[in-house]
């Protein structure tokens, strides 16, 4: 019985002496200690963090082109004036951070004075108009610094709001809406007028102006 005790003892495996604990010397650290310690600690903090943060959706801003919600402002435009268009460009552009203008080419031929507060082509034409939400139509100086506002650049005209300088501006303004036909290298509107009666797209003087 001994024997075979004393057999089986010497075939079971001997389990290896522990390593003596790490004695420092006072004012000594265990760097690789320390190393894991921080490690463990910075994972554990980057789930809490992870775990916390919530994502807001997001959601895009269109320019409001065709857009029938969402504007203040509507900006009826003459898409065949070359000058005109890169104003329009510039606050189209802008637009996209505010989606607060809704452009409208007067020169399309799907242009409807009743969806723009009866504005026919040939009253349109002769000066900027901008239709806000309410239905109040806004013209002249009045109209560019309620559409800047809208973009963010209120401060470009900010000074226009104040006489003499209302009055100076609409003058200035005034000139140039009488002869931008001629300074952008275009035929005088009685002939644009005519032009488009002939292509179809006015039967005749009464719809043009409707």
């Amino acid at each position: 019985m001994a024997s075979s005790l004393a057999r089986l003892g010497a075939a079971l495996p001997r389990a290896r002496p522990r390593a003596p604990a790490r004695v420092l010397p006072p004012g000594r650290w265990d760097a690789a200690a320390f190393g894991a310690s921080r490690r463990a600690a910075l994972n554990a903090y980057r789930c809490q963090v992870h775990s916390d943060v919530k994502v807001a959706p997001t959601s895009g801003l269109n320019d409001g082109e065709n857009s029938s919600k969402g504007w203040r402002i509507k900006m009826l435009y003459d898409g065949d004036c070359p000058l005109c268009m890169r104003e329009v460009n510039m606050l189209r552009e802008r637009n996209k951070s505010y989606g607060a203008i809704k452009f409208v080419d007067i020169s399309s031929k799907d242009y409807s004075p009743e969806e723009n507060q009866g504005l026919d082509y040939e009253t349109v034409m002769g000066r900027i108009h901008a239709i806000q939400s309410d239905g109040t139509v806004v013209t002249d100086v009045e109209a560019f610094r309620r559409l800047y506002e809208e973009v963010g650049l209120g401060w470009v005209y900010a000074v226009t709001k104040y006489e003499p300088v209302a009055t100076i501006a609409n003058a200035v303004y005034g000139v140039w809406a009488k002869y931008r036909m001629q300074i952008t290298g275009r035929p005088p509107l009685e002939e644009i007028m005519a032009s488009r009666k002939n292509a179809g797209e006015c039967k005749d003087e009464k719809v043009c102006k409707m």
